[in-house]
């Protein structure tokens, strides 16, 4: 457990939806993992623009939050006896109420998407909105995916030179190690002169780039190996898009790991666009990093 997990605790939202059930469990395994308390949050509000006629409207959608968040505790509670966990219930829009709650803990982890919606939509606002703006790793589970990780499993983490990528190849480590998983990082290199027609870019010695590309990938993860020895790593430098490269390297993972917005983003994007790919395709959950959590520097 690094420093400054030692007064922090694993933040889940949990509203009693399908894909927040599988939060829930993640959840627990983590903070046990990790030896910290659980800390299980629920939003209420009224969902109008007016308020109520009657106080006692307010009093019963408080009172149905209220019966949302102990369920999330019991059930907790019953997945890992002994296990510290506490509740954090309030009244405000969910990304808002969690990105507060987001203070005192180490890692976020949220489903995909709650109650109502359309039922192909994959992941709601929540899933978008906290990660884009949390200042520590978010994990998005969605359900139908498969059950909580398990020990011998692979992590597949995502790199293309940005800081933030640095930082879920950090975070990546550092799941592996609690769980005795072994990690797959995979950079993807798109050389447009391979592209037809009038967007083909005339590289002069492609060759030498994508050598290049490969040894920079390499220098990046050769911090880390040294850091878990014990931990087992396979580097994989793919001619993909990193959308499609890693949507299909993380076929069969137990977590993709990608950093919240990586080369070519800007602050302005609420994701980059791969790590936005990756929360609707992976069909894995994906843990979501930003750029504050990078423990090394890098020359990538």
């Amino acid at each position: 457990m690094s420093e400054h997990d030692q007064t922090r605790t694993v933040l889940v939202g949990y509203d009693g939806s399908p894909a927040g059930e599988l939060a829930l469990r993640w959840a627990v395994e983590e903070a046990r993992l990790r030896g910290l308390p659980l800390t299980v949050c629920h939003a209420w509000h009224w969902p109008y623009p007016f308020r109520p006629p009657e106080e006692d409207t307010l009093n019963t959608l408080r009172s149905i939050g209220e019966a949302v968040a102990e369920e999330g505790v019991r059930k907790a509670r019953s997945l890992a006896e002994g296990l510290d966990v506490r509740r954090h219930l309030k009244q405000g829009w969910a990304p808002s109420v969690l990105l507060e709650a987001s203070r005192d803990a180490s890692v976020i982890v949220l489903g995909a998407r709650g109650h109502g919606g359309f039922d192909d939509v994959t992941v709601g606002s929540t899933a978008v909105q906290v990660p884009s703006r949390a200042d520590r790793p978010v994990i998005v589970i969605r359900s139908g995916l498969p059950p909580a990780l398990r020990h011998g499993m692979r992590i597949v983490v995502g790199i293309d030179g940005s800081s933030a990528s640095e930082a879920a190849l950090g975070f990546a480590f550092e799941e592996a190690e609690l769980r005795d998983a072994w990690v797959e990082a995979v950079c993807s290199w798109w050389d447009p002169a391979a592209l037809p027609g009038p967007d083909r870019v005339p590289f002069i010695e492609p060759e030498s780039l994508r050598h290049e590309a490969s040894a920079r990938f390499e220098r990046a993860v050769a911090p880390w190996r040294s850091e878990h020895p014990n931990i087992p790593v396979k580097t994989k430098f793919v001619i993909e898009t990193p959308r499609h490269a890693l949507v299909q390297a993380a076929e069969d993972a137990a977590l993709l790991v990608v950093g919240n917005r990586g080369i070519g983003s800007t602050p302005k994007m609420l994701l980059g666009p791969v790590t936005q790919a990756a929360l609707h395709e992976a069909p894995c959950p994906v843990a979501v990093v930003p750029a504050q959590q990078s423990g090394h520097s890098s020359d990538t």
